[in-house]
């Protein structure tokens, strides 16, 4: 079963943020130490930009691979 890319980007936030909003999430890290906040920030970027150019077949393979191995 295919998810279209709208489901794939929620249960890949869900999986690597949890119940936390993204941008929260940065800000969370921000607020402890700046320096591990921009990174945080970056990884956050990097996802968004794989999001954005990945097929929905690849994020669909990526999201079954990932979930494999939570199991």
């Amino acid at each position: 079963m295919s998810l279209s890319r709208t489901e794939v980007k929620q249960l890949l936030e869900r999986l690597i943020f949890e119940e936390t909003d993204p941008e929260d999430w940065v800000q969370d890290i921000w607020d402890l130490s700046a320096l591990h906040g921009e990174n945080a920030a970056k990884l956050f970027d990097v996802f968004k930009a794989l999001l954005d150019c990945c097929s929905e077949e690849q994020l669909n393979n990526l999201l079954i691979s990932l979930y494999q191995e939570q199991l």
